[in-house]
């Protein structure tokens, strides 16, 4: 039923937790379906909650790692260390249902390799690690196994009563899995901690296609945010989750409005594209008393900004993520952990200047390329606020090294590179 060397790969079939809006996972999945199905595959998809192509689909529900049933399991994985018969019962019960699901998946859709995104990596959702765990060993399909963001990298995940579970599953070690990491630290910790080989796949964009221009349907988006004449608007296109930090970025808004300096003040509001709040909402209150704190305007309007442009129920316009960034002055990304930077790639492509907190993997990866940014150590500087204050003042300048920025994108993190790397993992399956 399932691949031989001797089969070629012709259906792909990706699983994860989700396939919808602007999440890094799902925009990353969405650009190695493009670069595969350029190259001559057809891709299809499992999920707990999807927005993608309904007939190239399979959506269960227990897959979704906000699901219910899966939150609850969750509260009771975590934070202890002794593990209930009933919650073993409820986490298996949950596995048997999603592994016939993903033999049904297999079967209707004629998969001939997986690659899993990240369901295979963070324990968001045990119940789905176990079942494609068993279903790989069952069948020896083979996978791509895409990890983004692994259980020991997160703090919550460390105290636990499924250890065993983790061992298993997140990730596991099966000889039909070619194991694919986003950055040169991940690597080394998959070989120390569990003794798996893997080759880096780093975040990559489309740099060969130009980006949108500014047009009269996005000109009208910063009077609808009430972003007036003269003032700057700030771009935070992240997730609202303490890591991002997004506490810098609204205390570089408030102090571009200090008289003191050379360069005259520039009042500024900061627009957070995705509302969504994964973490719980402890993070956002008090993400919203700090800017209250510091006098800075923050804009969240999921009623309309969402994954594309439209109407909403009452007739305004809906803007999408492109929209936010062809209005922004000026992108701010002060993470303390990211896996690779979706958001930095972006903000190059859009030919924006950013602001980038040297996180781990920034300094590894992408700080040696040399791309002109403005760099912050963990908290923001008067050289910070300086130097952001006079790419504000001179934007030929900015334009100048965003153009700088672009090219060195396009050389090191294209959809060109992607294709190269995939073309050599599918070799190890004797593909190509």
């Amino acid at each position: 039923m399932y691949l031989t060397k001797s089969k070629p790969i012709r259906h792909i079939g990706f699983v994860s937790t989700r396939f919808k809006g602007n999440d890094g996972v799902s925009l990353e999945t969405l650009k190695w379906r493009q670069v595969l199905e350029r190259i001559g595959y057809e891709c299809f998809y499992f999920s707990g909650l999807s927005d993608w192509d309904a007939d190239l689909s399979m959506v269960v529900e227990e897959a979704f790692f906000a699901h219910p049933a899966i939150q609850a399991i969750q509260d009771r994985c975590f934070g202890n260390t002794v593990r209930s018969e009933d919650l073993s019962g409820e986490i298996q019960a949950i596995r048997f249902k999603l592994k016939t699901a993903l033999y049904d998946f297999a079967e209707h859709f004629k998969i001939d390799l997986l690659i899993t995104e990240n369901a295979l990596t963070i324990p968001m959702n045990i119940p789905l690690g176990l079942a494609l765990t068993e279903f790989i060993a069952e069948t020896g399909i083979p996978v791509i196994a895409h990890h983004h963001d692994f259980a020991w990298e997160r703090q919550r995940f460390l105290v636990n009563c499924v250890a065993d579970y983790l061992s298993m599953s997140f990730p596991p070690r099966l000889h039909s899995i070619n194991h694919v990491v986003i950055n040169s630290e991940a690597r080394q910790q998959l070989s120390y901690r569990c003794g798996l080989s893997s080759i880096i796949i780093p975040n990559v964009y489309d740099f060969d296609a130009e980006p949108p221009q500014m047009d009269d349907y996005a000109r009208g988006m910063r009077k609808d945010l009430g972003v007036g004449e003269g003032e700057a608007l700030l771009l935070q296109p992240t997730r609202i989750v303490a890591r991002k930090g997004i506490e810098h970025a609204i205390e570089l808004a408030s102090r571009l409005k200090d008289t003191r300096g050379n360069l005259p003040p520039r009042p500024a509001k900061l627009l957070i594209s995705h509302q969504e709040r994964d973490e719980g909402s402890d993070y956002y209150q008090r993400t919203m008393d700090y800017a209250a704190l510091m006098g800075v305007e923050v804009i969240i309007r999921p009623d309309i900004i969402g994954a594309a442009r439209g109407l909403t129920e009452t007739g305004l316009k809906k803007y999408s993520l492109n929209d936010c960034y062809l209005n922004a002055d000026f992108v701010t990304y002060p993470s303390s952990y990211e896996g690779f930077g979706n958001a930095f790639l972006e903000a190059l492509w859009f030919k924006k200047p950013i602001l980038v907190n040297r996180y781990s993997i920034f300094q590894q990866d992408i700080e040696p390329l040399d791309f002109d940014v403005v760099i912050m150590e963990n908290y923001v500087t008067n050289d910070t606020v300086n130097t952001v204050r006079s790419l504000l003042a001179y934007p030929d300048t900015a334009a100048m090294l965003a153009e700088r920025n672009f090219e060195l994108a396009r050389k090191f993190f294209s959809f060109n590179l992607l294709e190269q790397r995939l073309r050599q993992v599918l070799m190890n399956f004797g593909q190509l």
